[in-house]
């Protein structure tokens, strides 16, 4: 009985146990599948999906960007509190356009501005002769003959036939019996004749020979190359007539155009140094000896002048020089120095780009500057930057391209939204057309005939032809030289070279052909505005316009042919477009 009673206990104790342990078994699994679903739902309904290609979009599930079609990633922790305005870049997308930037602070870069000028050699105006003729007469006869002889002092220029002369030899020769007796006589009769600059050899020789001569030789009273020949043979000279012009190139002036702008940084006894174009390999320096107090009134210039010697006469008048003037700027405790490629000018504003350095995701926000001083290859910032802010310094185009795929801010469109002019048949406002040297249109007309190249490869449809056509117009577009560019026709390639820097940039770092052609929409903006600006060409150009590209706003491009390929739809739109312009 006993025994009985004691496995009875186990028994229930054993039961009791199983029980609760079933129990808890029971009650953590229907707490889990009760709990499970809401924690999902929590975090599926507080995830953010983006594209790592295109960070401004934003979605709440998985799928793919509408843009480029690949897959959407989940926005990390701490990026959706990027601004709005700020155009948001993944570190790959920043990585493959070489976007580079820096933290400015105060006072620091350059103190020393550099002005860079051109000009030409002149003669010094100081050495510079006119011989005229000292008696009246007619021209018999010529010994130089040709602008550009060296002349030397008593050589013969010309035989004069003047009665004058004669006259004045005939009372030569009859002073010359009475001179012992009549000495005052005699020498009045040979002042005379040193007053028409016939020398002492030329008189004692008629006084000689008792001969009359007929014709007399001018003789040159000073050394020099003839810069101009007044005469001829047979001309009728009167008194002081001018007969040559003869300059002493011992000694030049290099006189250099200074714009109106550059004429504060430039004072008197500043130390110039220059390179003369016919003579590679030779520097040459000297002073400010002149600033010239007019500005011209069309070329908006004044002349700088430097007097320097020319030894062998190396130097030669109406050689071009290019010159370098350095002077230093008051040092400011405030003062932000910026390298040029930070800054965009669009001619009213100057733009950079500021990184967010509190967001996990780069993010970049474009900030109106006041330029100050330009020191060469730098600006100094009056206004718009703080010390500790983290500028772009290089790539600032294609942050500026992304900007404006995004809708966001950039220097063409300060209010952010698409820069395009929506159903306007591409009928926008024309930029001005500037003149441009032989060599800047050569480049131009090159960068258009590789543009073609790469607008074929979308029309077809090729993203491997585009991106090597892309590749060949931005190599092309690198060695596009900035000195072919000159006053106005500079800044408006400044700021068009930036442009189709970052639209290609943008095409070259694309992962599919949409992509390619969203900017694309930009390169042709920027060729569009080359275009007109700096036309026309050797052959003629077609502006055409495509009303549903660019999400129905409309995009332009350029053609050889007035045949329509669009290159934003290939196939599937081939013919949509027209002609809006041929620039002949």
């Amino acid at each position: 009985m006993k025994k009985y009673l004691e496995n009875k206990w186990t028994i229930a104790i054993i039961a009791l146990l199983a029980g609760l342990l079933l129990g808890y078994i029971f009650w953590h699994s229907s707490r889990e599948e009760s709990s499970t679903p809401h924690d999902l739902t929590d975090h599926a309904g507080e995830t953010t999906w983006t594209c790592s290609m295109h960070p401004q979009i934003r979605q709440p599930e998985p799928g793919q960007c509408p843009i480029c079609g690949m897959d959407l990633i989940p926005l990390r922790s701490g990026e959706g509190d990027v601004n709005p305005m700020a155009v948001s870049m993944t570190k790959t997308a920043i990585k493959l356009a070489g976007i580079q930037t820096m933290t400015v602070g105060s006072g620091a870069g350059e103190t020393e501005k550099s002005l860079q000028l051109n000009g030409t050699v002149v003669p010094n105006e100081r050495l510079v002769k006119t011989l005229t003729a000292h008696v009246a007469g007619r021209i018999e006869q010529l010994f130089v003959n040709t602008t550009g002889e060296y002349v030397t002092r008593g050589q013969r220029l010309a035989s004069i036939y003047s009665p004058e002369l004669i006259a004045a030899q005939r009372e030569l020769l009859q002073t010359v019996a009475i001179k012992d007796s009549q000495p005052a006589l005699y020498r009045a009769a040979v002042e005379k004749l040193k007053a028409f600059k016939l020398s002492e050899h030329q008189i004692s020789n008629i006084a000689e020979s008792g001969e009359i001569r007929q014709t007399i030789d001018i003789q040159a009273d000073r050394s020099g190359v003839v810069l101009e020949k007044k005469v001829n043979v047979g001309d009728h000279l009167k008194t002081g007539e001018a007969l040559y012009t003869v300059a002493d190139l011992s000694k030049v002036w290099v006189e250099f155009d200074a714009y109106e702008s550059d004429l504060p940084w430039i004072d008197l006894g500043d130390k110039v140094s220059f390179t003369v174009a016919s003579l590679p390999g030779q520097d040459f320096e000297g002073k400010v000896a002149f600033i010239e107090p007019v500005v011209n009134r069309q070329s908006r210039v004044a002349k700088v002048r430097v007097e320097i010697p020319n030894p062998g006469q190396k130097l030669k008048p109406e050689m071009f020089v290019t010159g370098t003037v350095k002077t230093e700027i008051p040092a400011q405790g405030d003062r932000i120095v910026l390298p040029k490629s930070a800054v965009m000018w669009t001619g009213e504003r100057s733009v950079v780009y500021v990184q967010n350095q509190t967001a996990e995701e780069p993010s970049f926000m474009m900030k109106e500057v006041v330029l100050g001083p330009s020191l060469g290859n730098s600006y100094v910032i009056e206004k718009g930057l703080k010390p500790g802010d983290e500028v772009v310094v290089n790539g600032t185009f294609t942050v500026d391209a992304a900007a404006q795929l995004a809708g966001k801010p950039s220097m063409m469109n300060p209010e952010g939204g698409t820069t395009m002019t929506g159903h306007d048949h591409g009928q926008s406002v024309k930029p001005e057309p500037v003149q441009v040297g032989n060599q800047a249109k050569k480049h131009i007309e090159g960068l258009i005939m590789k543009y073609y190249k790469l607008k074929d490869a979308l029309v077809a449809s090729n993203r491997e032809d585009a991106l090597v056509s892309a590749s060949t117009f931005k190599k092309a577009l690198d060695q596009v030289p900035m000195n072919a560019f000159e006053g106005k026709a500079h800044d408006r390639w400044m700021t068009l070279e930036g442009q189709m820097n970052g639209a290609i940039n943008s095409i070259v770092a694309s992962d599919n052909i949409d992509q390619a052609r969203k900017s694309f929409i930009l390169l042709s903006e920027a060729m569009v505005d080359a275009a007109h600006t700096f036309g026309p060409f050797s052959k003629a150009v077609y502006v055409q316009h495509c009303p549903m590209a660019n999400d129905d706003q409309g995009a332009n491009w350029l053609s050889e042919v007035d045949e329509i390929r669009n290159p934003y739809y290939g196939d599937m739109m081939l013919t949509c477009g027209e002609v809006t312009e041929t620039i002949e």
